[in-house]
């Protein structure tokens, strides 16, 4: 297996998460599809504050099957963290600030109640020191489900905080974006997807796969080998590869227009070179002829040819 290059991890850690996850969101709450308004970015106020996710749940009485969604009310505030992002204190708190600036973006007093606002926060990796000083300043972290704490205590509004590794199986959309996902998970995650057949459906799929391949792609390629899953990913992927294609043909073109430019920029150093030898060759030429017939500049530029138009540029040289 090759290894990873530090070029390779800087990609994989400007890599766009923040679509994979909100894709492996929507996924996971596809059953409840109906009963949500999925708002990725949400602006908060007139400069460009935005939230990862806003989910609105339509109706009051809508029951939320997936254990994720089953603390939401009407207005549910996400914040993502990919590979590399770290989950802290501050992250906690801006998330919350999130929270209460979307409060009061109503267009009257309390049209967004603050009993009617969750805050979940999400990462692969589990937040052990955010955890231990939430528990510092009195808060009681309760693992409610696999992979979901709730944050309980003295707080604005419930949170939960989800750590995808520890999710329960079912949830591959999510558990497949790590670095280091699991071949039961992408393989899960695939099956799952090929059953997918709405437009909006396959994007989010898509999108969970662009971040989890890129991430992953020593997996994949295992997984593609395998008889049995080779059509559904060929599938599933038809899409990212021409996208692939694209940005090779792109980067080929490139490169070829690079070592173009490279090549017509030698040639003119060279043609440049040869010239200043061939003038420094003829000021050498004009001055032996001066020197040893005691001729003028004029008179050995007249022996030596040398047309009237270039002579300027060789008595400036003498």
């Amino acid at each position: 297996m090759p290894k990873e290059t530090k070029k390779n991890q800087e990609t994989i850690k400007k890599r766009d998460w923040h679509s994979a996850f909100r894709g492996a969101t929507e996924w996971e709450l596809n059953k409840n599809k109906d009963d949500l308004f999925f708002d990725p970015e949400h602006i908060l106020g007139k400069r460009p504050i935005k939230m990862d996710m806003l989910i609105i749940k339509k109706k009051k009485e809508a029951v939320i099957e997936n254990e994720i969604g089953k603390i939401f009310r009407e207005h549910n505030i996400v914040e993502f963290k990919g590979d590399g992002d770290r989950l802290n204190i501050d992250v906690y708190y801006k998330t919350l600030a999130y929270a209460c600036l979307y409060k009061g973006t109503g267009k009257h007093v309390n049209e967004i109640p603050a009993e009617e606002i969750t805050v979940t926060m999400m990462r692969s990796a589990y937040p052990r020191e955010l955890f231990d000083k939430l528990k510092e300043m009195g808060l009681q972290v309760n693992e409610k489900y696999e992979g979901i704490y709730y944050i309980e205590g003295n707080v604005l509004f419930p949170t939960q905080i989800i750590v995808t590794k520890d999710l329960n199986s079912k949830h591959s959309s999510l558990r497949v974006l790590t670095r280091n996902a699991m071949e039961e998970d992408v393989i899960s995650f695939l099956k799952e997807a090929g059953l997918a057949r709405e437009p909006g459906e396959q994007e989010n799929i898509n999108a969970v796969l662009h971040v989890s391949i890129d991430a992953n792609r020593e997996l994949y390629r295992k997984v593609k080998e395998e008889k049995n899953m080779y059509d559904a990913l060929k599938d599933l992927m038809a899409d990212y590869i021409e996208e692939e294609k694209e940005k090779t043909r792109k980067d080929t073109e490139e490169k070829d227009r690079k070592l173009m430019v490279k090549v017509i920029e030698e040639e003119k150093e060279k043609t440049r070179k040869q010239e200043e030898k061939y003038r420094q060759d003829k000021v050498l030429s004009i001055r032996n002829i001066m020197k040893t017939l005691e001729y003028t500049a004029k008179q050995a530029m007249d022996l030596l040819m040398i047309p009237e138009k270039e002579r300027s540029k060789y008595m400036t040289m003498l």
